[in-house]
């Protein structure tokens, strides 16, 4: 069927739906049993009753969320880290980043990973909006922030965390991102979003 409503801010084009509303896209929850428990996340599988009343399966990795900083000098360089990431077999250029303790708010979070990683504090921190990783089966949301007047404190880097520090001009960034040489989701969303918020500031 042809569904023709619109997004909550009232945009939005003609597309395919095997229901009459959204409200007939929502799947229901019928029970599930924890299958991993770790450190950072856990791993659950659900069944669920679909649109249709058919039941399927569901798997769902829990995380308690994280938060990205682009962190802005006076200067217009971007505070960057790299570091090993073991899923990927490589060493990847990223913004700071964090996982949230239960609780926290992300904004602290994010002023804490920018000293922790970083060694510097911002006397400003806007908020860049919350980005869904993957939301086919990772339930982290991701809370992206823009930091501005930072002050270098020194590094306060965790036991088993290793990374270098750098500083890259905003437009070089940008032209990394759009040449595929950044591949970091939530530093291509994070810095897109920045130069955005920039544009709009100015």
């Amino acid at each position: 069927m042809l569904y023709t409503g619109g997004t909550e801010n009232g945009t939005g084009s003609a597309c395919h739906q095997k229901g009459e509303s959204l409200l007939d896209l929502f799947e229901t929850k019928l029970d599930g049993r924890l299958v991993y428990q770790g450190r950072i996340v856990n791993v659950r599988e659900d069944r669920v009753r679909l649109p249709d009343g058919r039941v399927a399966a569901r798997e769902v990795v829990e995380h308690s969320g994280g938060v990205g900083i682009v962190a802005l000098t006076d200067e217009g360089d971007v505070l960057m880290v790299r570091q090993f990431r073991y899923p990927m077999g490589e060493i990847v250029r990223e913004i700071p980043a964090g996982k949230l303790e239960p609780g926290e708010d992300p904004a602290a979070c994010a002023a804490r990973e920018l000293r922790e990683e970083t060694g510097y504090t911002c006397a400003r921190l806007d908020s860049l909006g919350v980005t869904y990783p993957s939301p086919g089966c990772y339930g982290e949301k991701l809370y992206l922030f823009l930091a501005r007047t930072l002050t270098y404190v020194g590094q306060a880097l965790d036991d088993q965390e290793f990374l270098v520090v750098e500083s890259l001009p905003l437009d070089a960034l940008v032209a990394q991102i759009m040449s595929g040489e950044i591949k970091d989701g939530k530093t291509i969303i994070g810095v897109l979003k920045a130069r955005w918020q920039l544009t709009i500031d100015d």
